[in-house]
């Protein structure tokens, strides 16, 4: 069954709009009512980005949890991975980021964690989407009952303080030059002080949100400034971040951009090395690329794939006992450490190889060369242009004219109305030629 408010990343769309006080009044109600379990005095952390929405959608959501009896701790701007962490650490009910992630300002969205920190299943966001829509006024817990709500002022020394303990004691970045972007989003003041009680000299950009900012022309989907700063101050690394620090994207010393599939394979390879993974293999996406697939079964690994979204990956992983994953983006999970994509861990753990090997960041991250992979997207207003028989059909001649040698990805995105149609191969003609090809016909169905 379709569900009406959540998608692949928690509700997502424009404040205001979509994500309006009324919404977030009902969520925080709603979660608050599912996860009221047992006698005890129910609690549940959040955490924002720095988007100006925030300051809303928090308050609101203050009064809807408030409302049927829970306490509210507030984090303040903290990273999805903290609000995930923390929500374990303080024994919390139920854990909420008000993010709309690597989005523009004018977006926002409410992610849930469980009491557990993991994301919740389609089954639990199925029974809070229920109450959403159903009248709660019977529900609401008493006037002596009502929730309390108070701010909670040492979050950010506790998550640096958990990132930096993901690494050994011996190592630090003692000698590293770092340039870090922080999208103007949630990291703006962890990531850079994490790396530097590390030892790296750290260069920031990226930590100046005015609530318009965040992920404009900076951050992991924009790594023009990042590149441009690397080259500038002869960087050994650069590291972005998205909105809110759960991904990130490397640019080495030459300025090339280095994506999620070769960090996986450099962590992937290292803990093989180290007998650190308790699967022969990772996991990843449907669009994680050929190339990693097989840098991986070189090595004797394998790589297990998903629908897109790191919720499905970390499904995986805790299903059949993986402790890597992740996807081309930058979404990168270990499980030993985290419950969801943590951007600054993943980017820790890739120093630590570097540290290591002593050898530039641009030759630890090359392990593979990618096959020719080709994206785009196409929006659409309303139907289904993937059900047209012009669509369909050439869907079916692109697959045919690709073969065993390639592969074709065409999915309708989870957080907007867009269809993305992303083809991979040897031969990057043949690539361009079928991606053009049902592009276009996407394209006229979706007139």
């Amino acid at each position: 069954m379709a569900r009406k408010y959540f998608g692949t990343d928690g509700i997502r769309g424009r404040a205001n709009g979509v994500i309006t006080p009324e919404l977030a009044l009902k969520v925080g109600q709603a979660a608050g009512l599912v996860f009221q379990r047992g006698d005890h005095r129910h609690r549940v952390v959040i955490g924002k980005d720095t988007r100006l929405s925030g300051y809303m959608i928090e308050t609101a959501l203050v009064a809807g949890f408030t409302s049927v009896g829970m306490d509210v701790l507030l984090l303040g701007p903290v990273p999805t991975p903290a609000v995930a962490m923390l929500t374990r650490s303080m024994r919390a009910d139920i854990g909420v980021m008000i993010s709309a992630s690597h989005n523009a300002f004018e977006d926002n969205g409410i992610k849930l964690f469980g009491p557990d920190g993991f994301k919740l299943s389609d089954a639990i966001e199925g029974e809070i989407e229920e109450l959403i829509d159903a009248e709660l006024h019977t529900r609401l817990a008493g006037s002596a009952d009502l929730g309390r709500a108070k701010r909670i002022e040492s979050v950010h020394a506790r998550y640096i303080e958990f990132a930096k303990r993901t690494l050994p004691r011996h190592v630090t970045l003692d000698g590293l030059r770092v340039v870090v972007d922080c999208a103007n989003g949630a990291a703006y003041r962890v990531a850079p002080e994490t790396l530097w009680e590390l030892g790296a000299e750290v260069i920031a950009i990226g930590t100046e949100p005015d609530g318009f900012n965040i992920n404009r022309d900076v951050g992991s989907t924009a790594p023009a400034a990042l590149v441009a700063k690397v080259r500038e101050r002869r960087a050994d690394i650069g590291i972005a971040l998205d909105g809110d620090a759960d991904r990130v994207l490397i640019v080495d010393e030459k300025g090339h951009v280095v994506d999620g599939d070769q960090l996986m394979a450099v962590v992937a390879r290292s803990w093989q090395e180290d007998e650190r993974l308790t699967q022969p293999g990772l996991v990843a996406t449907i669009m994680s690329n050929l190339g990693l697939e097989r840098f991986l079964g070189g090595l004797g690994l394998t790589l297990a794939r998903t629908a897109v979204g790191d919720r499905y990956v970390l499904e995986h992983m805790r299903e059949h006992g993986y402790n890597l994953g992740g996807e081309q983006s930058g979404h990168i999970i270990m499980s030993d450490y985290t419950t969801t994509g943590d951007g600054l861990v993943a980017a820790l753990q890739l120093l630590s190889v570097v540290q290591r090997q002593g050898r530039p960041v641009s030759e630890v991250c090359h392990c593979f060369d990618p096959l020719p992979q080709i994206l785009k997207n196409v929006r659409y207003r309303t139907g289904q242009p993937l059900s047209q028989d012009s669509v369909v059909s050439a869907i079916a001649q692109a697959r045919q004219r690709l073969g065993n040698g390639g592969r074709l990805v065409i999915r309708p995105s989870g957080t907007e109305p867009v269809i993305r149609v992303m083809a991979e191969g040897d031969d990057r003609g043949l690539v361009n030629e079928v991606v053009d090809e049902v592009v276009d016909a996407v394209t006229k169905a979706a007139a």
